[in-house]
Formats: structure tokens, sequence, C-alpha cells
């Protein structure tokens, strides 16, 4: 199967992994050999119950038999995504309870892009460097890399860059800009948490300007911290909140939400100011509303303290220079890039799914399930120490 994987599908790099996958169950995925290996990246943070869910799989199947595509978004009333959007708003704070269904998280950032400039009649957006949005062209224009996106020029016009967690930037917001849009958590830079008071100086100076906050939830969303959104923590609400990746335990899906009368921009001048023909799809808005039913109705999210406390304790190492992140969004820094290029690889071979970041070539990916066991946890991490100690002999 590799080669025909190989030859006729696309590939995004010169040498994928190209695992043979057979089945996946829990915190494990397994090759057609047989071998279990230990789930630590749950598909870039996207299988957020772990692997075929028997509550999401029940609600995939009751949903197949009933009926699958019917419409493009937004003209018939579907239960499942009328059910799951109500439960949302419920979830979230006032001012974030009118959501757009989507079909990806880049798909989404493009929603709210485009709905900012809509609604603000302004065209500047402002995003942070080395920021990681997604890969369609208005995504691609708000990724603070300029080697990752050189190729693909001209993209949007109009997108500055500041830093992130530099308060000195924030006035550079002004009348002009339409929207900032920020990662409540840096992904690809390596997991990097917004410092002191950050979040909450981009809020006043965005109200001071009518400037609308974008900020994207893509990964950390979803119980990955301890709290359904990020934001959480940070006690600041943005206008135009952007999810995706964890939201439907491992299939397809993306959203934007923000209040009724923003998300009317859409409606009119010019009226299907966003469209998505598989955007709201039954099958997946049941799978996105049984995972938000088990992620509030159960403990999952309080148990993830204990669980990033016990990846802390067990990944002390000297190769280990500090573990970024928060919740089960970590991010160990190791002495080098070739280190961490080995461990990955050489996990990898002992059964072990680590993962790299985008832009910080040291740090090795740690994104569970967040139903991974404590027993799952000190299984991998000693793996983990075992490649360290045999690299550091």
């Amino acid at each position: 199967m590799t080669d025909d994987f190989l030859k006729y599908q696309a590939q995004t790099s010169p040498h994928p992994l190209a695992m043979e996958v057979e089945k996946a169950e829990g915190s494990y995925i397994y090759d057609t050999g047989g071998k279990a290996h230990l789930d630590f990246v749950a598909g870039v943070s996207a299988c957020t119950l772990g692997h075929c869910h028997p509550e999401v799989v029940s609600a995939i199947k009751d949903q197949t038999e009933k009926y699958m595509h019917v419409m493009v978004y937004g003209e018939y009333a579907q239960a499942p995504a009328v059910e799951y959007t109500k439960l949302l708003a419920s979830v979230l704070p006032a001012g974030l309870d009118t959501t757009y269904l989507v079909n990806s998280g880049t798909e989404a950032v493009e929603g709210a892009l485009k709905l900012a400039r809509r609604a603000t009649g302004r065209s500047q957006l402002i995003a942070a460097k080395n920021a990681y949005h997604g890969n369609t062209m208005g995504s691609l224009s708000v990724l603070g890399n300029k080697e990752r996106k050189g190729p693909f020029r001209p993209l949007l016009p109009d997108v500055h860059f500041i830093r992130f967690n530099s308060v000195d930037d924030v006035e550079n917001i002004t009348h002009q800009t339409a929207a900032v849009i920020l990662e409540t958590i840096q992904g690809g830079a390596g997991f990097i948490l917004p410092e002191k008071n950050y979040l909450q100086e981009v809020r006043k100076r965005c109200d001071e300007t009518g400037t609308l906050l974008i900020l994207d939830e893509i990964q950390p969303g979803f119980g990955r911290t301890g709290k359904l959104f990020a934001f959480e923590h940070y006690n600041i609400v943005p206008d135009i909140l952007v999810i995706g990746k964890g939201m439907a335990s491992g299939l397809p899906v993306g959203a934007f939400v923000a209040s009724n009368a923003l998300m009317a921009h859409l409606q009119h001048s010019p009226k299907l100011g966003h469209i998505t023909t598989f955007g709201g799809n039954p099958v997946i808005a049941a799978a996105s509303l049984a995972t938000l039913k088990k992620l509030v109705q159960s403990d999952i999210m309080k148990q993830i303290s204990k669980k990033e406390a016990l990846f802390r304790r067990y990944l002390r190492h000297p190769l280990i220079e500090e573990i970024r992140g928060t919740g089960l969004m970590l991010a160990p820094i190791l002495k080098s890039a070739e280190l961490a290029n080995h461990v990955i690889l050489t996990c990898a071979q002992k059964g072990l799914i680590l993962f790299w970041l985008q832009f910080e070539p040291r740090a090795l990916r740690i994104s569970p399930p967040l139903t991974m066991s404590e027993h799952e946890i000190e299984i991998g991490c000693g793996t983990i120490l075992e490649v360290l100690n045999a690299y550091e002999q």
C-alpha cells in the first residue's frame, strides 16, 4: 500500500511517515502488521475523545441512517446542527451566540476575516509574527512566516504583523484596523502562552479603535487546556471565535462564532456573504454534538491539570530545556533540532507517536486524546526518556 500511497496521493513533504493504518481505538493506532502505536498527537489535536469513541461512533451511525447531505448550508433546519449550535451558545459567554459551521479551521478563518472586513468597512488586518491560521489564501496572508508564504504571493493586501506578547506593539492597532487575529496560544511557534495581561491589552485597544478581535482556538479549544476554550483563562471575550480540529473528535469541521448582530452582515450587501456546500453536514454535526455533550457533562476537563502535571513530572531530563504550553497542549523543547528529529523518529519505531511543530524545530508535539489514561501517559513518557538516555550515552 505504501508504494501506491506515494504514487497516487499528493504529498506535503519529501519523507512522509507512511504508516499503513489498519484501525484505531482509544489512545492507540494499529498498523497493518498488528503493532499498536500509542498516540501522543491525536491527529494533531483533532481526536479529542480518542479514536472511535463509542458515543461519537453511535451518533454518527444513527445520523447516517436518517440522512446525510440534503442541502447547502443555511437553507434547511437540520436537527444535529441546530442542537449543536444551541448547546455551544449555552456554554459560551454572551456575544458569542451564533455559529457558522464550515468544513475546516482554515475555512473558518477565511469566514472570520471576511466578516470583519464586511462589518467594519475597513481593510487592514493585523496578525502575529510566527502565527499559523491555515493554508488557504486568506489564512496564508495572516501567517507570520515569510518563507512559508513567499512562493504564493501576491496574497491579501493591507496585512500587518505585531509581536505576540509585545504590549508595545498593541499601539499598531488603529482606527484603520478591521480585525486583529491571534491564536490564543500560539501553536506552530512552539505552544507560546500569552503573558501577563497581553490579551487584555489587545482587547482594550480593539475596543478603543472599534477593531474586532478574532481569537483562533482551533488548536487549544474543546477542553485541551482544562477549560472549554483557552480564552476563558485570560478574562477576555473575543468578537469572533474560530474553532475546529477537536470539535468533532476526528471528522473534518470548523466554525466561526460571533454575535447574531455581527453575523447578520453576511446575509446582505451582498447576500450569501459566505457560503459553503457541506458546512453544517448533519453527520459531522452529530459527531460535534456528541463530543461537546461528553465534554460538558463529564469530568474529562477536570482531569486535564492532573494529567499535565504527570507529563511535567515524568519528562524531567537534562536534554529537555523546558516544557512549553499548558494542559494537554505541551511542547518539550530539546537541546537541538537534530535531537528533536531523532526522538520523534526513534519513538515512532518504538510504538510512540510524536510529531513536529512548524516554526520551532527543537520541539516535540504532545497533544494526546483528552481521554488518555495516567498509565498510558507514564508508558509514553518512559519511551521518550529511554530514547533520550540512549542518545546521551
